[in-house]
């Protein structure tokens, strides 16, 4: 625990130092409809929530951006599958994300494609159990975003995506379908 706080106090530190290699900066605010599911299920089952995600935005060049990343998502179980019949099944998660990613876009006005990878961790409660899972764990876990979608308007200024992590420790992965609106920030630059 001391060695992922001292890794996260250095990251956030070291971000507010003036680099050469990025060209602008922007915060980013998404929030949207979040879902849990089973790597393995019978009664195929969805539960959903709540997903909100704020993104601290470094873009390198115009087709790629480094992106730390906040978020929470709340997810919990109606008892039934995606074709509204009761099952006993649920994945839910009810977490804080942290974590860093890598975006590749397309640099197109109005309507630019995305694809997100990176690593993060949860720290929450998550439930996992179906006919082959019983899992249920409290504290850190490590996830793997991986996103995809749209950036649109004259500015790339809005988002439209799914949004998923990977969380192999507890057999499931949760997602969200968000939107989300990009606010560039002033270019601090220092004096020579």
């Amino acid at each position: 625990m001391k060695n992922l706080l001292f890794l996260l106090i250095t990251f956030l530190t070291s971000n507010q130092l003036p680099a050469q290699f990025v060209k602008e900066r922007s915060i980013t605010a998404q929030i949207g409809y979040g879902l849990s599911t089973p790597y393995d299920s019978v009664d195929e089952i969805a539960d959903d929530g709540f997903f909100l995600q704020g993104e601290y935005v470094m873009r390198i060049t115009s087709w790629f951006e480094l992106k730390p990343y906040a978020g929470l998502i709340l997810t919990s179980s109606n008892g039934k599958d995606i074709n509204d019949n009761p099952t006993n099944e649920k994945a839910t998660s009810k977490a804080f994300l942290i974590g860093g990613k890598g975006r590749i876009r397309a640099p197109i006005p109005w309507v630019a494609p995305y694809m997100e990878i990176g690593l993060g961790g949860s720290f929450g409660e998550f439930r996992t159990f179906t006919a082959f899972t019983n899992i249920s764990k409290n504290g850190f876990i490590y996830h793997i975003p991986f996103s995809f979608g749209l950036e649109l308007g004259r500015n790339n200024n809005f988002d439209l995506g799914l949004t998923y992590y990977f969380q192999p420790t507890v057999e499931q992965y949760t997602g969200a379908f968000a939107l989300g609106i990009s606010i560039p920030l002033k270019n601090n630059t220092l004096r020579r």
